[in-house]
């Protein structure tokens, strides 16, 4: 009977066991950190103030199981850290071998035969394991993706009609407003569990802006605003004024800068902030996440326009059941806070799909953020069960197509 000679590979451990935690990686984020410019990627949760009131519309339960969370945040995209326990557990093998014990041993015995003998016991390749882990890390992104809106909501101060600017230092030119702006809106962002383009988007789709005040300046966020509904409508309804007064088509391209001065009034005095008209104006152009807003040629997109205008006259002016508006009285106003050939276009089809509720037939009201997660969430767990109740329901019809067969 005929044998074979295999080659043994002596395997060792270890202790203590090294703590290692296996993080799987796509094959997008592979290609990413290994290309030759690879990005910095941060590992980011909320400071203990967020992590403590989640915004999401979450049961007691959920949000105490959603309070401790890190994310992977590459410059663009974000994904929530999972960790998964596994029934087989993986052990982290380094290969070694025993050319050191053969060389020093060849210090003390000259002899050749013996040195052979050693060489060929001890200059051998072994395995150790040296650490091993029960679970693994797996990186999770919902299909609509991560938002920083929840948060900035949280964390940005809320400027209406009546916040005063007797606080604000005036005394500042752009370069070091833009400055300080820049830094202010880094140091929120370093606590915002998401990726900085989608901080930078959330800041743009909120219309939040910096306003320096007199307030303690090593607080992130503390000179960071984001303004009512009813104060950005009062903005673009003052723009689209001092534009016509002037001369200005928001149907072209323009000077920001020159825009913004149709807006001051005969003494030079700013009926608002020159970051909130700067932030209400980005909402509503294109390339909205650009820098230099203040001085660079800029054009409106003319769908995004007509829908925010829309969305937010609506949330502003009709904000509940009780408030609601008659919808020929909304869609007027909405026509009047457009430029004249765009008025044609208004319709109730233009708004966002869920933003807002027909309380009766003839009036209109604006549906909240939170109401619309509820909304979808309770859809499709009623298509859920409405299939899995149809299912239930059809065994019989299963088990008389496989009898007839």
């Amino acid at each position: 009977m005929s044998t074979q000679a295999a080659r043994s590979i002596p395997f060792t451990h270890t202790t203590p066991q090294q703590g290692f935690k296996l993080l799987e990686l796509s094959p997008e984020l592979v290609e990413l950190v290994s290309s030759n410019e690879a990005p910095t990627l941060e590992l980011k949760s909320p400071p203990p103030s967020q992590s403590q009131s989640e915004t999401y519309s979450q049961s007691q339960s959920e949000s105490d199981e959603a309070r401790d969370y890190v994310h992977l945040c590459t410059p663009d995209k974000t994904y929530q850290v999972r960790q998964v326990q596994s029934s087989n557990s993986l052990h982290i093998l380094r290969p070694s071998t025993n050319a050191a014990v053969v060389e020093n041993a060849n210090e003390d015995d000259n002899n050749g035969d013996d040195d052979m003998d050693m060489d060929m016991n001890l200059n051998t390749e072994t395995m150790t394991s040296i650490a091993k882990c029960g679970s693994t890390l797996e990186l999770f992104m919902p299909k609509e993706g991560f938002s920083a809106v929840p948060f900035l909501v949280k964390t940005l101060g809320f400027y209406s009609r009546d916040e005063g600017r007797g606080n604000v230092d005036v005394d500042m030119v752009d370069d070091d407003e833009d400055e300080y702006a820049r830094n202010a809106m880094n140091a929120l962002f370093a606590d915002i569990p998401v990726s900085k383009a989608q901080c930078e988007q959330g800041w743009v789709d909120l219309c939040a802006f910096v306003m320096r005040s007199n307030a303690n300046a090593n607080v992130p966020g503390v000179n960071c605003w984001r303004p009512s509904a009813m104060v950005k409508v009062d903005v673009w309804k003052g723009v689209v004024e001092g534009a016509v007064l002037q001369g200005i088509n928001l149907e072209k391209q323009f000077l920001v800068n020159d825009l913004w001065k149709s807006v001051l009034d005969d003494n030079g005095e700013e009926p608002f902030p020159r970051g909130l008209f700067g932030a209400v104006v980005r909402r509503v152009c294109e390339d909205s996440t650009a820098p230099g807003e203040a001085t660079r040629w800029t054009s409106i997109e003319k769908p995004r326009c007509i829908q925010w205008i829309g969305e937010t006259y609506l949330e502003a002016k009709a904000p509940t059941v009780t408030s609601a508006l008659g919808r020929s009285e909304f869609l007027n106003a909405w026509k009047d806070h457009l430029p004249e050939s765009w008025r044609s276009e208004v319709a109730l089809s233009k708004l966002p799909e869920g933003s807002y509720k027909l309380p009766d037939p003839t009036s209109i009201c604006f549906v909240h953020e939170g109401d619309r997660q509820k909304l979808k969430k309770n859809l499709s767990t009623d298509a859920s069960a409405a299939t899995t109740a149809k299912k239930s329901r059809n065994w019989h019809e299963l088990f008389k197509n496989q009898r007839r067969r």
